[in-house]
């Protein structure tokens, strides 16, 4: 009786174990099916791109001023309006947003209310429309900032108080500020407590914590963060619609108060306002493969620096 009843218990507890692996083989299954259509979205894409401008994109094409109505020449004003924009953006808001992250983390109380006022404003910002962002950097930026600056050192002259790329790159700042501060909040999050302890228990003062403990040993989060960054900068265009990018300039920016050329502004546009959109298809890919290649650039340059910081951490 005992021996029936522990082999029914054996065959019950099998055949749940085996519903188990199917259930566990299923999902797993899927996840695989969700990452190869993922992979595959991707190679589809890149090669739509590469295969539709591979006939204009060339050396000549990159390092050329447009010309006959932008359907011929090249798109090097545009390159280097982008490269410039990029950078500038960097300046601003990486570090700027590296404090906000330093100051939630490190020196905030839990019960804070500024610092749930500011969770709140970084949360805020991530959801707002990017075109939102435009319209406040010509407000803000050019018609408040910009004339305030042309009337008390430019004796009222237009200098500052027009489209540039100085506030075009701050605008795009504003953009990216929530991802990189959460991006340093976390890693900031990652490093251990203990280290913080050991730290002021040998007697270095919470700043001295910060420098030599905290942020070393963040570096990556840091950078993952300027990454991400650059990606959602380079291609954005609503932000810069109005408060700097050009629809053609015969020569580059020469300063921070000029206007410059746009990589993704000039996919826009000639996609939407030129003349003959068959005929300028190829220039569209062409520049759309340009600025892939840019933005991985810069972003595989942030990897290595991030990945020499972390060796010479270890």
């Amino acid at each position: 009786m005992d021996t029936t009843i522990n082999d029914t218990k054996s065959q019950l507890f099998l055949n749940k174990k085996k519903g188990v692996d199917i259930k566990g083989k299923f999902v797993v299954g899927i996840t695989q099916v969700a990452v190869l259509l993922i992979i595959a979205i991707l190679f589809i894409i890149l090669g739509i791109i590469v295969y539709q401008g591979r006939e204009k994109f060339s050396w000549e094409f990159i390092s050329t001023f447009p010309t006959d109505g932008m359907t011929k020449g090249g798109i090097f004003p545009a390159l280097i309006g982008t490269f410039i924009l990029v950078i500038v953006m960097s300046l601003a808001a990486v570090p700027f947003g590296t404090i906000t992250a330093i100051y939630l983390t490190e020196y905030a109380k839990e019960n804070s209310k500024i610092a749930a006022a500011v969770r709140f404003s970084v949360r805020t910002l991530a959801v707002v429309p990017s075109i939102i962002f435009g319209l406040f950097g010509v407000g803000f930026f050019i018609q408040l900032l910009g004339s305030g600056i042309d009337d008390v050192f430019n004796g009222g002259e237009l200098h500052w108080g027009q489209p540039n790329i100085l506030w075009a790159s701050l605008t795009m700042s504003l953009l990216t500020l929530p991802v990189i501060i959460v991006s340093v909040e976390e890693a900031l999050k990652t490093i251990p407590n203990e280290l913080r302890a050991a730290s002021l228990a040998l007697g270095a003062t919470k700043w001295q914590t910060i420098k030599n403990i905290v942020l070393p040993g963040s570096v990556s989060g840091i950078m993952t963060g300027t990454i991400l960054a650059v990606s959602r900068g380079a291609g954005e265009v609503a932000p810069i619609l109005f408060t700097g990018a050009a629809y053609y300039l015969a020569t580059l920016p020469k300063s921070l108060s000029d206007q410059f050329m746009n990589l993704g502004y000039h996919i826009y546009i000639m996609s939407t306002q030129s003349s003959d959109v068959e005929k300028t298809m190829p220039i569209q890919f062409a520049t759309t493969l340009v600025l892939l290649i840019l933005t991985l650039s810069l972003n595989f340059v942030a990897v290595i620096i991030r990945s020499r910081i972390r060796r010479r951490a270890k």
